[in-house]
Parts: C-alpha cells; sequence; structure tokens
C-alpha cells in the first residue's frame, strides 16, 4: 500500500467505488466499497465525525472489517460538495 504511516494505519486518501444508503436528511452510510479489484463489506462503523479540509466539509467514518480473515480498523472519507468517497486509511 502506498502512503506514510499513522500509528499502525497508512494514509491513502484513495478514491473508491461505495454503495452506501443515505437518511431523509441526506446523511450517508457505508455499506460496501471496492479497491484494487477487491469488495470489503463495511461490518460495524465505530465513529463517525465531521471535519473541514481546505474548506471542503467531510464526514469520517472510522469502521472494522474482517479482510482476509483478519479484523482490521480502516477510515473512509465522504466529501459533501462532490459526494466522492475516499478509503483515507487502513
Amino acid at each position: 500500500m502506498i502512503g506514510r504511516s499513522v500509528g499502525s494505519m497508512k494514509v491513502l486518501m484513495k478514491p473508491i467505488d461505495m454503495i452506501a444508503w443515505f437518511t431523509k436528511h441526506g446523511v450517508p452510510n457505508p455499506i460496501r466499497f471496492r479497491i484494487d479489484d477487491q469488495v470489503i463489506k463495511v461490518q460495524q462503523v465505530t465513529s463517525k465525525s465531521e471535519e473541514k479540509l481546505a474548506g471542503n466539509r467531510m464526514i469520517i467514518f472510522r469502521c472494522q472489517s474482517e479482510i482476509n480473515g483478519v479484523l482490521r480498523a480502516f477510515e473512509l472519507k465522504y466529501e459533501l460538495q462532490t459526494c466522492k468517497w475516499f478509503l483515507f486509511k487502513m
């Protein structure tokens, strides 16, 4: 994986294809995403927060899933202005 280490996770900020559902108020909830031809199901969202990065509002989802038999933590970011999803850390 390309990126710099932050604790045990690497910063990737890679655009991903996401399947998510949205509340009637427009709040996204990630279900599963594809990265490098691998589909990863979001098994649990452990926390959700919001930040502004260069003036762009983003929702950060801290999640965990079993990937290749190992429970892994990762962070997803959703950019509100562009409706784009990113795998931020893994």
